[in-house]
Order: structure tokens, then C-alpha cells, then sequence
């Protein structure tokens, strides 16, 4: 088994990177701007690790050699036996995430190809309620929160991309202790998790909110 060293956002960022060198090279004649073009992917996309092996910082760097789509193609489809899958987790953890909520839906984690998951998210549709779990410095957080679609598009806090919207209103741990003191955090994000986890490339903004609204 090789080792794995891409996560999925590092990933959608990769085919990103690729997809911008082929439509330059399909829209650009000019040699110089299409070698700036190249050796700049080259460069975002060895950035996007902290740290790289030799072998693995040679594999990416081939992004700068393709002339075409079969190439690239290849090159994107060559990288998928490197990519880290969310960690393991059993619907037992998932519950003890959510502990006062007793009568939750549980997803059904056979349909995830956890490959391509950067967070886990599933929506019971009944409730209005979409629930996230996140994997941060070896532990699961959980984030449950009430979801009022927008039916309309705008771009998402998770990925950034214009999809279509819900708005996620996440009720937060008091600072004092009183039944009625509770806060709010509220963030436009993607009605389609799936979709959402196969554009995200940056987790910075999802780490901000998860870790705001952690119980």
C-alpha cells in the first residue's frame, strides 16, 4: 500500500491548479506567459503542504510538464492512491459527539467514499437539522445546527464556490450559566455537502467555524 499524504481539499486544490494550466494552454499562445503559468501551479501546489519527501514533492511538480487533457487527466487520476481518507469512525462515536440529542438520524456511512470527505455532514431533512463532524488535532468535533434553505445561489463559507445556499444557525455554550443566555453563529453554506466537499480547497474558513461553535 503506498502512503498517503494528500487530503482531500489539497486534492480538489491539485485539479484546480490543472484545470486552470490546461485552459491556459488551450487559450494562450504566448510561450512566456504559459511557462509563468506552469511554474507558478507548480509552485501553488507544492505550497499547499507543509512538508513533502523528496519522491512525493517530484510527483507533484510533474503538474508543470503536460501539453494535454489526457495528461493532466492522468496525472490528477495517478494521485488517488495518495489521498488520506477521514479518519475511521463508528455511528457509537458519531452519537456520543451528540449527546442530548437522543432521536438523532445517523448517517449512513456505507455511502461515503471517505476519500473525498474533508468534513462529514448529513441533514435530516425532518428536523431542519444538519449535523457536522470534523477531525481536528486527532479528536471529532461535533456541530449540530437548525438549516433554512435560501433557494437562491451565493457562495459558501466551506468552499467558496456559488451553489446553492442554506443558511446554518448554530446555537452556542453560554460564557455564563443561564437558561436564557445563549448565542447564536450563523454562516451561509452549501446546501450539497457532497458538492461542497468536492470543491473545497482551503479548510481554514470551516476550521474558524467549527472550532467557534464547538461544544
Amino acid at each position: 500500500m503506498k502512503p498517503t499524504f494528500i487530503r482531500n481539499h489539497q486534492y480538489n486544490y491539485i485539479k484546480k491548479q490543472a484545470d486552470f494550466v490546461l485552459k491556459t494552454l488551450r487559450s494562450v499562445a504566448d510561450r512566456r506567459v504559459l511557462e509563468t503559468v506552469r511554474y507558478s501551479a507548480e509552485l501553488n501546489v507544492t505550497g499547499a503542504f507543509a512538508s513533502l519527501t523528496e519522491g512525493q514533492e517530484q510527483m507533484l511538480r510533474a503538474i508543470s510538464a503536460f501539453e494535454k487533457a489526457e495528461d493532466f487527466q492522468q496525472y490528477t487520476s495517478g494521485l488517488e492512491p495518495y489521498l488520506e481518507p477521514f479518519p475511521p469512525i463508528t455511528l457509537k462515536q458519531i452519537q456520543k459527539l451528540f449527546p442530548k440529542n437522543k432521536k438523532m438520524k445517523l448517517p449512513d456511512l456505507q455511502s461515503f467514499d471517505f476519500r473525498y470527505v474533508t468534513y462529514l455532514a448529513w441533514a435530516d431533512i425532518a428536523t431542519n437539522k444538519l449535523f457536522i463532524v470534523y477531525p481536528h488535532e486527532g479528536q471529532f468535533i461535533g456541530v449540530e445546527g437548525r438549516m433554512l434553505p435560501e433557494h437562491k445561489k451565493g457562495y459558501c463559507l466551506f468552499c467558496n464556490r456559488q451553489q446553492e445556499l442554506a443558511f446554518l444557525t448554530v446555537k452556542t455554550k453560554p460564557e455564563i450559566a443561564a437558561a436564557d443566555n445563549f448565542a447564536f453563529v450563523g454562516q451561509y453554506v452549501c446546501m450539497d455537502s457532497q458538492g461542497c466537499n468536492q470543491s473545497i480547497t482551503d479548510i481554514s474558513a470551516l476550521e474558524r467555524f467549527v472550532l467557534s461553535v464547538r461544544k
